[in-house]
């Protein structure tokens, strides 16, 4: 992607985003959205064919390179050499959160933080998928899955509407304190 189509879809992102701590996910319109980014309306969707596929292409620019095989230094942290492990994966998405605070402040809040959060919940499940260590032998794989996620999501929420006072790496040793309780 050339620095021109960036600079678009970020526009459109960053207008997604000033648009949600306004409205309900439900009320904005594509039409909103292009005013707001004040970008042309095939501009628009060369980008993103719907509104639906613009909240999916947020969740994975942000999902698909925390959880990515391939990891480069970033300004605000460096998660390049560390391992894959679920540990650093949430504690490297919490970071990203963090950077882009502004956005997923209003993302959670309000009405259009439930369909935030089910795309959010559908991400963590990826990142879930194959930590059957994890998970007690005598709960199915889907309701442990379930549990985890949930309860990741949740705190994270709490997190973000209380403003990120806590560091990430805080955060998520404060989840597996948690999970590993019981």
């Amino acid at each position: 992607m050339d620095r021109r189509q960036r600079k678009t879809r970020e526009a459109v992102f960053k207008a997604f985003s000033r648009l949600l701590a306004k409205k309900r996910y439900q009320h904005i319109t594509v039409q909103d959205i292009i005013d707001e980014a004040d970008v042309g309306r095939t501009t628009f969707y060369a980008h993103f064919p719907t509104k639906e596929d613009l909240l999916d292409q947020l969740c994975e620019d942000i999902f698909g390179h925390v959880f990515s095989a391939v990891r480069e230094r970033e300004d605000s942290h460096d998660f390049s050499s560390r391992p894959g492990t679920l540990r650093n994966g949430l504690t490297h998405l919490l970071y990203h959160l963090l950077d882009r605070r502004d956005d997923f402040a209003s993302l959670f809040s309000g009405d259009s933080g439930g369909v935030f959060l089910k795309y959010f919940r559908e991400q963590l499940a990826k990142a879930f998928d194959g930590m059957q260590e994890l998970f007690p032998e005598s709960v199915p794989k889907a309701y442990a899955e379930t549990f985890y996620v949930s309860s990741f999501a949740e705190l994270v929420s709490r997190w973000v509407a209380e403003g990120f006072q806590e560091s990430p790496e805080t955060m998520v040793g404060c989840y597996f304190a948690l999970i590993r309780v019981g």
